[in-house]
């Protein structure tokens, strides 16, 4: 038997522990079953993002300006799409150029990225799919109504499609890890974009048809049992009126109805995303996600983007997709907490990659990592707006990004929480440390003639418990009352504004006049954005 030598040793330890240090350092999601992080460089990191609108991104001039515009509004993160038909628009003949710049760009200017695959469906629709995969529907046939009528979208049964898609996704990952994977520059890959089935809850093509008619796959019915007690509430009362069934078709198990046209398509849809992102990891193991257009209340599947990974079908995403590291909703609605709600689960953390650009995003970015613990938030057009330089994200962004160390430590400590208010919900109590606090809306104080409005804007803010008596506040339009747990008094013993540089807290000036109102609470105004480091006492 040849012996290693020392020196021989030495080196394939040294190897050994360079590639283990590399794996540790690419961007990856951490379960430590009481919280999760994002690591990127073995470091928690805060996606304070921003998304392209879905052509600026195909033309580097045009990005020219956008940049400093991003800087100016404190993004750490661009989060822009990637189009399959400027990938290969010849089929095998791959073009990486404006990844290549896209990559090249964010570096100069100290930003990360998160890629959007526009694959196969974009927004429902196969509209960003090479131009040889459109024009050849023998090939790459086409999703089909009830009539018989062809749609713009692919059918996720076809797989010279899927094949086609892989192929490309995998090289597009391939080359991502070659460039940037020393570099950590993009840091996540969404497959596809909005996922959904319309103008019907389901395809009827003859692939399509003859798949609804054929047995629903042991996977699934495998961890509907597995999960039964925890199931979404329309999956698990679905399939209960059906008498729990453990075999037979897809309207044998769930029952004929539109809301089973939608489970069937939507495990169909979650296979081939698994499987594209599967074929990528291949090559590169960062995290993947899909994201979802939310429904609205009273519409019917079909007459939504049906079968993407939504609230009531996330049990079928969760079993036909484990490669999907998350599951993520797009905000262009209401009902801000009422979702989140949904999407915050044990096996799914919160990522929010699309919202609106409107008032009131800044208080949803404070609310959502305080409250949700969401690894981050990301304006829709971020580059739409002529006023980078005062636009509320940023400011709620500088805030945050000061914070992230504290926030990941708060995490660990669950001394982490965060406030949404508005004039219909103007005021919360939280328990931290010692003490309840009441958290409401700065104008329920009446001292600003606004307050008079019919709608106020939205406040939202961070609370960072530190130890029994002391906590950091962030945010805008607040104001905060103290009360100890055990029925006494609680007083403001001092409050400091600061700011952190370079991750240190320094105070600047001490509140403890009238900016605390002589000691009755803590307020950051509406309009303003600050921190403040608050510690209490208590008196008979």
């Amino acid at each position: 038997m040849k012996l290693i030598s020392l020196t021989g040793l030495l080196s394939l330890l040294l190897i050994i522990g360079k590639a283990q240090n590399k794996q540790q350092n690419t961007p990856r999601l951490v379960d430590n079953g009481a919280y999760h992080e994002f690591m990127v460089d073995g470091k928690p990191f805060l996606i304070m993002g921003g998304e392209l609108g879905n052509s600026s991104a195909s033309d580097m001039a045009y990005m020219l300006p956008v940049w400093p515009k991003l800087k100016r509004m404190h993004l750490n993160t661009l989060v822009s799409p990637v189009y399959w038909e400027a990938q290969e628009p010849r089929e095998g003949i791959f073009n990486f150029k404006l990844v290549d710049e896209l990559i090249k760009n964010a570096r100069i200017n100290h930003l990360k990225l998160v890629l959007l695959w526009f694959g196969t469906w974009k927004n429902s629709m196969s509209c960003y799919v090479p131009g040889w995969m459109k024009t050849n529907e023998a090939r790459f046939p086409r999703a089909r109504t009830f009539a018989g009528d062809a749609q713009e979208i692919i059918t996720p049964f076809s797989k010279n499609t899927l094949d086609a898609d892989k192929k490309a996704f995998a090289a597009l990952i391939q080359h991502i890890r070659n460039t940037d994977s020393n570099y950590h520059t993009v840091l996540m890959i969404q497959v596809e974009n909005e996922i959904g089935m319309l103008p019907e809850a389901r395809d009827h093509s003859k692939m399509a048809n003859e798949a609804f008619e054929g047995p629903v796959p042991l996977q699934l019915l495998t961890y509907l049992q597995t999960h039964r007690k925890s199931l979404a509430p329309a999956i698990a009362t679905q399939w209960q009126e059906n008498g729990f069934k453990i075999s037979g078709t897809w309207e044998e198990v769930f029952g004929k109805s539109l809301a089973t046209d939608e489970l069937f398509m939507a495990w169909h849809f979650g296979v081939y995303a698994n499987e594209v992102a599967k074929a990528g990891k291949k090559s590169y193991n960062i995290p993947m996600y899909v994201n979802a257009a939310l429904n609205r209340p009273g519409k019917k599947p079909g007459e939504y983007p049906s079968a993407g990974p939504l609230p009531h079908v996330m049990d079928v995403w969760k079993a036909a997709a484990p490669e999907i590291d998350m599951l993520s909703p797009d905000f262009y609605n209401p009902d801000f907490k009422y979702w989140n709600n949904l999407y915050t689960r044990p096996d799914n953390l919160l990522f929010i990659p699309e919202h609106r650009f409107e008032d009131g995003v800044d208080a949803k970015a404070f609310y959502a990592i305080g409250h949700y613990k969401a690894i981050g938030f990301s304006p829709f057009s971020i580059e739409s707006t002529e006023k980078a330089g005062s636009e509320p994200i940023g400011k709620a962004y500088a805030i945050i990004n000061q914070l992230a160390g504290e926030i990941s430590k708060a995490k660990r400590r669950k001394s982490l929480d965060g406030v949404l208010l508005s004039k219909d919900s103007s005021s919360v109590k939280i328990e931290m440390g010692d003490y309840v606090f009441t958290v409401s809306h700065e104008f329920t104080l009446g001292w600003s003639p606004a307050a008079k409005e019919k709608s106020w804007p939205l406040a939202g803010g961070i609370i960072i418990g530190l130890s029994k008596d002391e906590f950091y506040v962030a945010g805008t339009g607040l104001v905060i009352t103290f009360k100890p747990k055990n029925g006494s008094h609680a007083g403001i013993l001092q409050i400091d504004e600061g700011k952190f540089i370079n991750g240190k807290w320094q105070p600047g000036r001490r509140m403890n006049g009238d900016q605390d109102h002589q000691g009755r609470h803590l307020r950051i105004p509406t309009g303003e954005y600050g921190i403040q480091r608050v510690k209490l006492y208590t008196y008979q």
